[in-house]
């Protein structure tokens, strides 16, 4: 096998505006922009690899944008003169250099998966165990509204093939009930719902908004409360399937769900989880215990993206809800590649690596850069 070592890793930071103004979360949370850092990992013989990491913000989970960088900062040195496909091996070398932080590790972790593929000559799905050749279906996100709006959010994703939405919750239980009611009013046949609370809900506001639903509406309750004791509390006194998604961020927390048949899935955040390296052990999990899976992203642009595609590729038809179309999310473009989504649903590339060919006009200048 050819010698491939790192030889340089350039920091990027891009701004990534909300395409529809504000993003309303429970909590009082709003976002107006994304603070992207983009990472391009380059080996001795020249081969280049991306990866991006784009906390939604500071006060969802415990991660933030200047701390992706400061995370780099620490870890980057450690990487140099490693061999970017001994993926296993980098991350030890990550974890060995900084405790925890997996949003800073996520897009060194992805960049050498790009880079392995590319040296191999095969996509990244391949190396991840293989892909099913299965057309995924993506999820929109609806965020926090007037619930007749909310339902005029649903149609328009509706109208374009999408099967999948993600509704947003965790205010008042009237109102919640009214949005839910809302958004599955026009619910057509093969569609799915996810409503997420984004841990904005007490066990007690729960109760009172699954109470005034009206009967017979499907869905699953994504992340409904801010810690474990609640939510596993929630789902002894409810018979509506739970996802987790900022409470399952490691192998612990995914082990411990398990074990206390707290959920009925995850959601899998790739940079919230780690990246690919991790993400692949998490779902390896996942599947082992009948869990089903939504791949998606804290948010991204197409870097991001292509993570998402490449993941989410490998898991069976049965246990994949979802992926999450982050694009939508943003109104920059970071990157090309074949990543089309048609009538709602989109396969990962066959190209090697990523398959993603960055913006160097949108990316700029590099903010960091470390070398031998």
């Amino acid at each position: 096998m050819t010698d491939l070592s790192i030889k340089r890793i350039d920091v990027f930071q891009v701004d990534l505006p909300y395409l529809g103004g504000v993003y309303k979360l429970s909590g009082g949370r709003e976002y107006i922009n994304f603070d992207a850092t983009i990472v391009r990992v380059t080996a001795n013989d020249g081969t280049e690899g991306w990866g991006e990491s784009t906390p939604f913000g500071p006060n969802w989970i415990a991660a933030h944008a200047r701390g992706v960088r400061a995370g780099i900062a620490e870890i980057a040195p450690s990487l140099i003169g490693l061999d970017p496909r001994h993926v296993d091996r980098v991350y030890e070398a990550m974890d060995t250099a900084l405790v925890g932080h997996s949003h800073a590790k996520t897009p060194l972790d992805i960049a050498c998966w790009d880079i392995f593929g590319k040296a191999v000559g095969m996509p990244v799905c391949d190396l991840l165990g293989g892909r099913t050749n299965v057309a995924m279906p993506v999820i929109s996100s609806i965020y926090m509204g007037d619930p007749e709006d909310m339902r005029k959010r649903v149609a328009t994703y509706r109208a374009k093939g999408y099967i999948g939405h993600s509704v947003k919750i965790g205010e008042d239980p009237a109102l919640d009930a009214a949005r839910v009611a809302a958004s599955l009013a026009d619910k057509q046949p093969g569609e799915f719902y996810i409503v997420d609370a984004n841990g904005g809900m007490t066990v007690e506001s729960a109760l009172r908004m699954l109470r005034l639903l009206p009967d017979g509406l499907d869905f699953v309750l994504e992340a409904p409360c801010a810690t474990w004791r609640e939510c596993v509390s929630l789902r002894r006194r409810s018979n509506v399937p739970i996802f987790y998604d900022e409470l399952a961020v490691d192998d612990a927390n995914i082990i411990q769900l398990i074990a206390d048949d707290a959920a009925e899935g995850i959601g899998l955040k790739i940079s919230k989880n780690g990246g690919l390296t991790k993400g692949r052990r998490h779902r390896d999990i996942c599947l082992a215990a009948g869990y089903t899976i939504s791949v998606q992203e804290t948010t991204g642009s197409d870097i991001a993206f292509a993570a998402i595609v490449h993941l989410g590729q490998t898991i069976p038809k049965r246990n994949l809800r979802c992926i999450l179309e982050s694009r939508d999310v943003v109104a920059v473009k970071t990157a090309d590649g074949p990543f089309t989504v048609v009538n709602g649903h989109i396969n990962a590339p066959t190209v090697p690596g990523l398959g993603v060919v960055p913006r160097m006009s949108v990316l700029g200048e590099p903010v960091a850069i470390y070398s031998k």
